[in-house]
């Protein structure tokens, strides 16, 4: 009979082990879990920031081809009353 509870004891044991290296397991993906929780965080951060400058960028860039187009104007009214003059003259 002793042989039987050698045999169970052991079921036992490998059980044991076998649980225990599950609960580390499941310890470990909690870990990992949280760390990569937090990069997603870090990343929809980052990913804020750039629509922003993004965004920022865009208006600055439509703000300077409003100027250009505005001088563009000026020195196209500019060099037609030169014309206008110069043709005057002759």
């Amino acid at each position: 009979m002793k042989l039987g509870n050698d045999v169970i004891k052991n079921k036992f044991d490998d059980i044991d082990i076998k649980v225990d290296f599950l609960i580390e397991l499941y310890q470990a993906l909690q870990v990992e879990n949280s760390e990569l929780n937090s990069k997603i965080k870090e990343l929809e951060t980052e990913m804020v920031e750039k629509n922003l400058t993004e965004e920022l960028n865009f208006e600055q860039e439509v703000l300077i081809q409003s100027k250009i187009d505005g001088l563009l104007t000026k020195l196209d009214s500019f060099s037609d009353n030169l014309s206008s003059e110069h043709q005057s003259d002759l």
